[in-house]
């Protein structure tokens, strides 16, 4: 017996859905929890077990990281160092504002189109400008 096609909606998926601000935060807040467990962990057990062995263990972990000089060429990991812990900055502060956005979502406010996007925009926007004053605050002092 042959089942009669129905009206029902098919399943969403990239080719029905258009890409917009708060699939992208939802996107980034999985990528950033992520990125900030798996690479912010690895460094803090880095600077951890540096310090715990002691201050040449500890210089080379800075060397590596911050000045580039761990033996590696200066300019490579100094900037390789800086490029990574701006990046965690600026996961966390994007994993922040999404937390909070999905905190408001979860009691129920902001379900709107439009307000759901323009939060959405808010939180990209604050990661970025929070992540350049926190690195101007720490750099300009």
């Amino acid at each position: 017996m042959a089942q009669a096609r129905s009206n029902r909606p098919i399943s969403p998926h990239l080719q029905i859905w258009r890409w917009g601000p708060a699939m992208l935060v939802s996107i980034l807040h999985r990528v950033t929890g992520n990125g900030l467990a798996f690479a912010g962990l690895g460094l803090l057990l880095w600077w951890v077990g540096a310090i715990a062995s002691g201050p040449e263990a500890y210089d080379s972990f800075l060397g590596w990281v911050w000045t580039g000089t761990g033996g590696a060429p200066q300019f490579v990991t100094a900037i390789l160092g800086k490029i990574v812990f701006v990046g965690l900055t600026w996961a966390f502060f994007q994993h922040l504002a999404s937390g909070v956005r999905h905190l408001i979502l979860d009691i129920g406010a902001g379900y709107e189109l439009h307000a759901n996007a323009r939060w959405s925009v808010v939180t990209l926007i604050f990661s970025i400008a929070s992540t350049i004053l926190f690195w101007a605050f720490l750099l300009l002092r």
